[in-house]
């Protein structure tokens, strides 16, 4: 049986947009650049870490990691995989998630659906609503 291991976030902007989702979600945080990374991105012709093609964002505890990669297409369509998030305050979570570079695209009554920076789509749920959203 298959294992899920990462989560991939097409992005335009992967450092940027890695950012975001370490803030957005409790106990991630952006993997950091040790000196053997920092080599391996010199013998790729990349001298600042900002501009990584591909930047991972790491869970402090159990989960999947999450990649943002650099795509030379913008988001065009609906996204056909999303992450529903929950909270304990839906309405408090989006006001953060907002400050944060997200918008709120459409609320319904068990949950809110928000973009990230970049246009990719995700649901939030308060505890205790149903997800699959």
């Amino acid at each position: 049986m298959a294992r899920l291991r990462d989560i991939v976030i097409d992005a335009a902007h992967p450092a940027s947009l890695a950012r975001f989702w370490a803030a957005a979600l409790d106990g991630y945080a952006v993997a950091p650049y040790d000196d053997a990374e920092l080599a391996r991105l010199a013998a790729n012709g990349i001298t600042d870490p900002e501009d990584d093609p591909t930047v991972l964002v790491e869970p402090t505890g159990p989960g999947p990691r999450l990649w943002c990669q650099r795509v030379p297409e913008r988001r065009r369509v609906k996204n056909r995989v999303h992450l529903d998030m929950t909270c304990a305050d839906r309405d408090a979570e989006a006001d953060r998630l907002a400050a944060l570079g997200a918008r709120v695209v459409t609320r319904y009554p068990t949950h809110l659906v928000l973009a990230d920076p970049e246009g990719n789509e995700f649901c939030l749920f308060g505890t205790g609503e149903a997800a699959a959203g």
